[in-house]
């Protein structure tokens, strides 16, 4: 059924600590500046059982816009404002780390869904 195929295209939930230190040691996506968090991007992948999106999944923000990102309660919105595509960041900074072999796990498909509203 439809359920299952969407679920079927679903990147699994990479973890990848030195990922998480690569995004990190990048600067800030809205101003510049570092040391800079890896923020997950929460819309990137579905819900699961309360799971945090995959690590190939995560942008860098410095704690200022860390912050008011969690505060604004509308990620999406919140991005939208910035006029920064989140998706398109993290799967280049992925990609950049990673190249185009198996651990690119769909993200260029994964990418586009999510950009042109066809996630869930």
């Amino acid at each position: 059924d439809s359920g299952r195929s969407a679920l079927a295209k679903e990147p699994p939930r990479i973890r990848d600590k030195e990922h998480l230190k690569e995004v990190a040691s990048q600067p800030c996506l809205i101003c510049g500046r570092s040391p800079s968090h890896a923020h997950h991007i929460r819309f990137a992948q579905t819900r699961a059982m309360s799971k945090k999106v995959g690590d190939q999944w995560t942008v860098p923000l410095c704690a200022t816009h860390h912050r008011a990102l969690h505060d604004a309660g509308d990620e999406r919105g919140w991005w939208e404002r910035q006029k920064i595509d989140p998706i398109e960041n993290a799967k280049l900074i992925w990609l950049e780390r990673h190249g185009g072999h198996k651990n690119g796990y769909g993200l260029a498909q994964r990418a586009e869904e999510v950009s042109s509203g066809q996630d869930i």
